[in-house]
This record gives structure tokens, C-alpha cells and sequence, in this order.
């Protein structure tokens, strides 16, 4: 590796585009991440988050623009960087018919280790799977396969993991320890990709980009990206009502109101007394024992008034 390779971001994508007939999936995206970083693509379906760690990986050749993995072309240098890449993808496939050990010792063969078994061990009491070596893949919950699956994308030490949506459709518990083995893993050097439609998890990253349509909406640290928002903001609990969200958008001086299960936030002119000024007219609709609290922006909102500003600008 040169000087240069070794002194290159982790990942560097430069005005890259990538369609699929009409759509782009990925339109001009230009991001960079820093070695040692949990990085995060954050989006709905459709964002082009699972494009995007695919031209990662070099499974897809770009349209337009320049993707350096480690300093390297993904698609003419995929074999110098299969080994210092883990990838995760949306279906891994782990083998039903063979145990947590089985499986973990077939993908360290795959990538020619011979003596594996003591990074077997530890990735196992990491991932706290160390009493259930024997047990058959198939007979896993969902949080323990995930966990095997991580053990098998690590086993081979490589120096940048790509984790496409490692958490969706896993239960609140497991995703909390699957959040904390990815700390212990960031804490030893390891760089972190990982795209997810959680924006609650979004706020673990060091560094996070808010994908649209294939278009970076916003890129930077989760506090400075709150920090846009500097207009006050309030949650109302509401309750299942429907039309809460019309009522309150207009009610004076509220600028926007977003339903989020029972609450809405909402978001306020700027003025000194917006709080009390919008409680006072609260309480003269039929929501007036609605309880109101002062917030401050989640990730949620920034993404939402990002978006709304895209489609205003279109």
C-alpha cells in the first residue's frame, strides 16, 4: 500500500452516480469517511443506502464519478481489499445446518485462515455466544443470529466493516447489544459504515449523511445537525387523534406540526414567549389538556425540514 492509499479516507465517493434504466439510485453523491469513524447512511427505503455500500463493496461498477475504498479502486482491486473489508448485507446468509462454531470456522476458510480458532474464541465472548457454540444456526433467535453474523464478518480482521441495515426487524434488546459490540469494535480502531433507517441510531454515529433519492441531504455530526434547527420546538401528546397535526399547524405563530406516533412536534416562530404564547391558544381547542413540553430537535425533525426544504427548492 503507498503512502498515499494509507493516508486516504476510509471511503471517498466523489460526485458518483449510479442508475438503474431512468432512476438514479445514487445522483452525483460526494461523501468521505475517516478511518476510526462509526459513519452512518441514513434514509428511508429507496434512499440509496444499499447502492451506495454496494459500489462500497465494488459488487456494482459506477456510472459517473470515483469510489476509493482504502485508498483503492473497489471493482479493479476487489481482491487487495477482500481481506481488509467485512460486509454485512441485508440477507446474510448463515449455514441453518451448521453450528456457531461451523459457521464461523467456514467463513474464516473462506478467507484462506488456517489458525482462526483464537479470534473464534474472542469474537464469541464478545458477542456473548460462547454457551451456545454448538447450537445449530437455525435454532438462533433473530438478535443471535445477527450477532453470528457479525462474529463471521470479523473473524478475518479486517480493517473496515459495511453494514448494511444490521439491526432492522431485530427486537429493541438485541438491537441495544448489537449497538454496544459495535462500540467495543470502534474502540480497537475499527472503521464503521452502516446504513439504517433508525434516525434514534443515527445519534450513535460520529458522523452521519441524510439520504434522499440518492442525494445527500445534510452531512455532518448529529449535534451540529440539530443545531440547524434553532427555532423553538414543543411535543404535544395527543393521543390517536387524527386531526391533531391540521388543528395545531394552525394555530398562530407554529411554523410546522409532525405527527410521530401519539405526539406531534412542534415547531415554533422565534420569538421570546412562543411557548407560552402557543399553549395559551392550545388550550382553546378541544386539544386543551393536551400536555406540552419545550424539546429539542431530534435527527427526526432535521431530516424531515431538510426534506421539506429540497422539495421546496425543486
Amino acid at each position: 500500500m503507498t503512502a498515499a492509499q494509507s493516508a486516504a479516507g476510509a471511503i471517498e465517493f466523489a460526485r458518483v452516480v449510479k442508475r438503474y434504466g431512468p432512476t438514479a439510485a445514487v445522483d452525483e453523491l460526494t461523501l468521505t469517511v475517516d478511518r476510526g469513524q462509526m459513519f452512518g447512511l441514513i434514509g428511508p427505503d429507496g434512499a440509496g443506502k444499499t447502492t451506495s455500500i454496494r459500489l462500497m463493496c465494488g459488487l456494482l461498477h459506477p456510472d459517473a464519478g470515483q469510489v476509493r475504498v482504502l485508498g483503492r479502486d473497489p471493482v479493479r482491486e476487489h481482491r487487495q481489499l477482500t481481506e481488509r473489508v467485512g460486509y454485512l448485507s441485508q440477507r446474510f446468509s448463515l449455514y441453518g445446518d451448521l453450528s456457531i462454531d461451523e459457521n464461523i470456522a467456514f467463513f474464516a476458510e473462506i478467507h484462506g485462515l488456517r489458525d482462526y480458532r483464537r479470534r473464534r474464541d474472542q469474537l464469541l465472548d464478545m458477542t456473548q455466544l460462547t454457551p451456545f457454540r454448538r447450537r445449530l444456526a437455525d435454532r438462533l433467535s433473530g438478535g443471535m443470529k445477527q450477532k453470528l453474523a457479525l462474529a463471521c464478518t470479523l473473524v478475518h480482521e479486517p480493517e473496515l466493516i459495511l453494514l448494511d441495515e444490521p439491526t432492522t426487524g431485530v427486537d429493541p434488546i438485541s438491537r441495544r447489544e448489537f449497538w454496544k459490540l459495535l462500540s467495543e469494535f470502534l474502540a480497537r480502531g475499527l472503521t464503521i459504515l452502516m446504513s439504517t433507517p433508525y434516525l434514534d441510531e443515527a445519534e450513535r454515529c460520529t458522523r452521519v449523511a441524510l439520504l434522499h433519492e440518492g442525494k445527500v441531504l445534510a452531512n455532518d455530526e448529529p449535534a451540529r445537525l440539530r443545531d440547524l434547527i434553532s427555532d423553538p420546538m414543543v411535543e404535544v401528546v395527543t393521543g390517536p387523534v387524527s386531526s391533531a397535526a391540521e388543528l395545531v399547524a394552525g394555530l398562530p405563530g407554529v411554523v410546522s406540526a409532525q405527527r410521530f406516533g401519539e405526539r406531534l412536534h412542534v415547531t415554533l416562530e422565534r420569538r421570546d414567549d412562543a411557548v407560552e404564547r402557543f399553549t395559551q391558544a392550545l388550550r382553546a381547542t378541544s386539544l386543551h389538556e393536551a400536555p406540552v413540553r419545550r424539546v429539542p430537535p431530534s435527527l427526526e425533525d432535521v431530516f424531515i425540514a431538510m426534506l421539506g426544504n429540497e422539495r421546496a427548492h425543486a
